[in-house]
């Protein structure tokens, strides 16, 4: 683990259908099913010294499926089980906003929301970030333009082993 205030590259991982399948509106442990590869990929980066964050839009707050206090326990969960794996996620971000949001005080066009980068400038702000080798992966364009727009690589994963597509990403650096 990079020390704190230490500068490192960061890895932003999309969550639903890039660290676990996608599912409409998750927001128990018990909808999350792991990609292939999921530990591992982490623990790799873990090993080379990345910081490794979550962001990910979370509507569903703003539609009324559920609460910020459930993504947040969901979040806890998943980094439970990412230890019992060996493996450690950083920092989790994302954004309950959405411009026809259900709940009138997440209807806004917010920073945070992907396409926008404001997750990701967000985290970069919290540590201190080695941009050169700084990366996004997610399964929708949204992801890379907020990749684009923070000014870090993005790349689009389409499923798959995980930790095969973090090694090719690394690759390309």
């Amino acid at each position: 683990m990079p020390e704190a205030g230490a500068l490192a590259p960061m890895v932003f991982f999309d969550r639903d259908g890039v660290l676990n399948e996608e599912v409409d509106y998750a927001f128990r442990i018990d909808q999350i099913v792991w990609v292939q590869g999921a530990f591992a990929a982490v623990r790799r980066l873990n090993q080379l010294g990345y910081r490794v964050v979550v962001v990910t839009n979370q509507s569903g707050v703003g539609r009324g499926f559920y609460t910020e206090e459930d993504v947040r326990i969901l979040h806890v969960e998943m980094n439970r089980i990412m230890a019992e794996n060996g493996a450690r996620i950083d920092a989790f971000y994302y954004a309950p906003h959405h411009p026809q949001a259900n709940v009138a005080a997440y209807r806004v066009d917010h920073e945070d929301r992907k396409p926008r980068p404001g997750m990701l400038l967000k985290a970069m702000q919290a540590f201190p970030t080695q941009m050169q080798r700084s990366f996004l992966i997610g399964d929708r364009m949204t992801d890379l333009e907020a990749a684009k727009a923070a000014g870090v690589a993005g790349f689009l994963f389409k499923g798959g082993d995980l930790d095969a597509f973090v090694g090719e990403c690394l690759a390309a650096l």
